[in-house]
């Protein structure tokens, strides 16, 4: 049996790490090196990082950023936000990322995906589907352009297409449970990954350790990642862990890692 992941994940809005509910982002909540280096330690199965600045001017501080990341982390780094183009991808693999994450680019050019796919690998194209229930016909229905942005697909429409254009896998995240600490969305993510053969990553809206139980059981997902929670709760990932392992969920052990820098080798550009 395959091991459900934990991936942390980290929101970065013009070079500050950010709290987000229901996609608004307010406060700064920490370092990302800090936070790393912690996440490292407990042996997370992967760490996320997002670009969600309402601006593309701070690409260069971004991506300077995932440098330094990535000389720190040991584990799978996927990152996400602003990517269009494959030089954009080039760029972040070339700076250490592992994966990329790729959201409205993906759905404005569906061909993106395939091209960006057939070059790098299935493996590194991450598709991003943020999501909002319609309230007059219980539908999730596909947001764009960081939930600003109605489409008229339905999440596992979408999914569909993203697994057929070539996508790994998908991260999927409830617009309406996002920072509301009531767990995920789960009628949301069993639908998408019972409609699609790829990993499926649920993300928003974890309160406690069961919801990401709640997640692998109820939900069906491959891999269970939060942010806030992360930053606010001590040896949180240890801690969430050893309670998802103790009700029977398939996950790594939590084992204490010291490593010194640097921790692993700078890919080179492409």
């Amino acid at each position: 049996m395959l091991k459900k992941r934990l991936i942390p994940s980290l929101l970065v809005r013009d070079g500050k790490i950010v709290q987000s509910v229901q996609f608004k982002h307010t406060n700064v909540i920490g370092n990302a090196f800090t936070a790393v280096d912690f996440f490292n330690a407990w042996a997370v199965d992967e760490i996320l990082i997002l670009d969600i600045s309402r601006e593309h001017t701070g690409r260069k501080e971004f991506f300077h950023i995932v440098e330094e990341l990535s000389e720190r982390c040991f584990v799978p780094l996927s990152v996400g936000g602003w990517i269009t183009s494959i030089d954009d991808i080039e760029a972040l693999l070339g700076r250490g990322a592992d994966k990329v994450v790729i959201n409205t680019h993906a759905f404005r050019n569906p061909k993106f995906v395939t091209e960006a796919a057939g070059v790098f690998g299935a493996q590194c194209i991450v598709v991003s589907i943020d999501v909002r229930r319609d309230e007059k016909t219980g539908r999730h229905m596909v947001w764009i352009d960081r939930g600003q942005e109605y489409t008229d697909l339905t999440a596992v429409e979408w999914a569909k297409k993203a697994r057929e254009l070539g996508a790994g896998e998908i991260l999927l995240t409830s617009i309406d449970h996002d920072g509301m600490r009531k767990g995920y969305d789960l009628e949301l993510m069993s639908e998408v990954s019972a409609a699609v053969d790829i990993p499926v990553i649920a993300f928003g809206g974890v309160g406690d350790w069961q919801h990401m139980v709640d997640g692998v059981n109820v939900g069906h997902v491959d891999a269970v990642s939060a942010g806030n929670i992360f930053h606010y709760t001590e040896h949180s990932t240890k801690k969430a862990k050893e309670f998802m392992r103790d009700k029977g969920v398939s996950v790594r052990d939590t084992v204490f890692y010291k490593v010194t820098l640097p921790r692993r080798p700078r890919y080179k550009q492409y």
